[in-house]
């Protein structure tokens, strides 16, 4: 008998999911996207299957924004356990090395005041990165080390919450393209016993927090008590994580040319920059950039009904 194709629905919004430990980015976002039945389904950047916490999940029109979720800056909390060197940097790693742990609270305090500000970082090769095409973390899985470029980070905080050697707890908030594993790493080296990432838990990204998200058990308690429309009221509108962009409402007929693809000029449009747009009704209709004549350029669209 011939396999019916599941007929998807248009859904537009983004869900801040609370991805739980073991499952992969993608395995997480094809879960809820099957869920709520969606026709398009995109993510803001892979969360190591060790780690849990704020993954947003865009979908539909709200997947044209991803992109900028994808640069934000990030906030999370781990688990650094000291004197345990591993071949991936966290607990899911085989075991290096392994060094004794005679270590003060003020060492490494010192130590992590090192680490705050702009610091050179050197991607895992257990990562997403790519090299020719292929994933490091594929190289790496086959025993193959490539060179990796030095990167530019910025770790805006690095506190100390709790110390009981050999584990350390701390919080981060870090620019994109941060990994914690490396940075965890770099610590245990400099403090000469090495370390790795026991637990990983991202607590912010973009202007999404924990508060904001989501159980994938809640889901599928809501799915299986109202289907998968009874989800929509855990969507976010398309816009919300272009919140600190400033806004502006155009008028019926500038709406309507911009729309077209055509630069209009607004009154009360800042000098330069990015926009949120929105219709003479107040709703989201994609985002522009404020050229140089004061006119707003279209640069993504929402599409119409």
């Amino acid at each position: 008998m011939a396999q019916v194709k599941r007929i998807r629905r248009k859904v537009d919004g983004i869900l801040i999911l609370d991805k739980p430990r073991e499952l992969t980015s993608n395995a997480a976002l094809q879960k809820v996207r099957w869920l709520l039945n969606a026709e398009k389904a995109g993510h803001t950047g892979s969360l190591d299957p060790l780690a849990t916490g704020v993954l947003p999940l865009c979908f539909g029109e709200a997947t044209k924004f991803s992109q900028y979720l994808l640069e934000a800056d990030k906030g999370y909390e781990t688990l650094m356990h000291l004197g345990v060197s591993t071949t991936t940097g966290d607990a899911e790693g085989e075991v290096l090395e392994r060094r004794d742990v005679r270590l003060e609270r003020d060492v490494l305090e010192a130590v992590l005041a090192d680490f705050r500000g702009e610091i050179s970082q050197i991607p895992p090769m257990y990562s997403a990165l790519k090299r020719d095409g292929q994933p490091l973390y594929k190289l790496a899985r086959a025993g193959e080390v490539v060179e990796r470029e030095a990167r530019s980070v910025t770790i805006a905080r690095l506190d100390l919450l709790a110390f009981e050697p050999p584990f350390a707890r701390l919080a981060v908030a870090c620019s994109k393209g941060t990994y914690i594993r490396s940075l965890v790493e770099d610590i245990g080296q400099r403090l000469g016993v090495g370390a790795h990432v026991a637990e990983l838990r991202r607590t912010q990204a973009g202007p999404f927090g924990l508060v904001q998200t989501v159980s994938l058990e809640a889901l599928e308690q809501a799915h299986a008590e109202g289907g998968n429309a009874a989800l929509d009221r855990f969507l976010l509108p398309s816009d919300s994580g272009l919140e600190h962009w400033p806004a502006l409402q155009l008028s019926e007929h500038s709406s309507y040319y911009w729309l077209h693809g055509q630069p209009v000029r607004a009154p009360e449009a800042p000098r330069f920059g990015m926009v949120r747009v929105q219709d003479h009704t107040g709703r989201f209709i994609g985002i522009g950039e404020v050229s140089d004549d004061g006119r707003i350029a279209p640069r993504r669209l929402i599409r119409s009904e």
